[in-house]
C-alpha cells in the first residue's frame, strides 16, 4: 500500500517520512481545501526529507473554474515547484457546469514537459458523471485520481471508488481520500486501491487573537496508526 499524507509543513514532511509513507501531498490553508505552498516549503520538504513532494496547484479557494489569465498563472506555479525540487503537482480544473474542462489538457502537458507527475485532485468529487470524467482524465494523460467517490468522504463514496479501481485503474492510479482514519482504512483498501491519501494536524490548543487564524501541529499518532494496519501485508 502506497501512502500519501497531505501536510502544510517540513514537520508533516519529516513525519511521513519517518512513518514510511511514499509521498507528501503540500499544500498551504488546508482549512479551505489546500492552496499553491511557498517555493521555501517545497524546497525545504524536499532537501530535509526522503519522501516525493507532490504540490497543490491552486491560487485561490472556492472553486476549481479558471480562465486563461488562471492558467497562465499556474504555469508559473508549475515552474515554481519544479525549481524547488517537487516530484510532481496535483491540480483539477472544471467548467462552469462542473464537468472535466479542456483547460486541464494545456496544463498536463505542461506539466509533463518539466518531467512532473500530474494527479487530478478532489475537484474530480463535483462531477456530475463520474464515467465520462475519468475517461477524460485517462485521455489528457493525468498519473493519478485522488477521490472520496462522489460523496463527502472516501467511506460513504467506498462502492464508487471500488468501481473506478475495478473499470479503470488499469489505466491510472485510483487514491482514495478524505475521512480516512485506523478504524476505516483497512475497509477501505478493500476496494482494490493501493493508494491512501490522508490529512494528519490536529490544533495545538493555543489560542490566536486578532484573526490569525488556528496553528495545527502535525498528528503523528494518527499516521503511524494508520500505516500500521498494514505492518503485516
Amino acid at each position: 500500500m502506497n501512502f500519501e499524507i497531505c501536510t502544510d509543513s517540513v514537520e508533516g514532511a519529516l513525519a511521513a517520512d519517518k512513518y514510511g509513507a511514499q509521498r507528501i501531498e503540500l499544500c498551504s490553508a488546508l482549512s479551505i481545501g489546500g492552496l499553491t505552498p511557498s517555493f521555501g516549503l517545497i524546497q525545504q520538504c524536499v532537501k530535509k526529507s526522503n519522501v516525493q513532494v507532490h504540490t497543490m496547484i491552486r491560487h485561490k479557494e472556492g472553486g476549481f473554474e479558471y480562465d486563461v489569465n488562471d492558467i497562465e498563472l499556474m504555469k508559473a506555479d508549475i515552474t515554481m515547484a519544479k525549481k524547488a525540487g517537487a516530484h510532481g503537482v496535483v491540480f483539477g480544473v472544471l467548467d462552469k457546469n462542473f464537468e472535466i474542462s479542456n483547460l486541464n489538457n494545456d496544463l498536463l502537458k505542461f506539466a509533463k514537459s518539466q518531467g512532473l507527475e500530474v494527479t487530478f485532485h478532489r475537484a474530480f468529487d463535483f462531477v456530475p458523471d463520474y464515467k465520462s470524467a475519468i475517461k477524460k482524465i485517462i485521455s489528457f494523460g493525468f498519473d493519478r485520481l485522488l477521490t472520496s467517490g462522489l460523496q463527502p468522504t472516501a467511506l460513504k463514496g467506498l462502492n464508487l471508488i471500488t468501481k473506478l479501481q475495478l473499470n479503470y485503474g488499469q489505466n491510472i492510479e485510483i487514491m482514495a481520500g478524505s475521512g480516512i482514519n485506523e478504524t476505516n482504512v483497512l475497509e477501505i483498501a478493500s476496494s482494490g486501491i493501493n493508494n491512501i491519501h490522508f490529512t494528519a494536524r490536529k490544533n495545538a490548543d493555543i489560542e490566536i487573537e486578532l484573526s490569525m487564524g488556528r496553528l495545527m501541529v502535525v498528528d503523528e499518532e494518527k499516521i503511524g496508526g494508520i500505516i500500521s494496519q498494514f505492518e503485516s501485508e
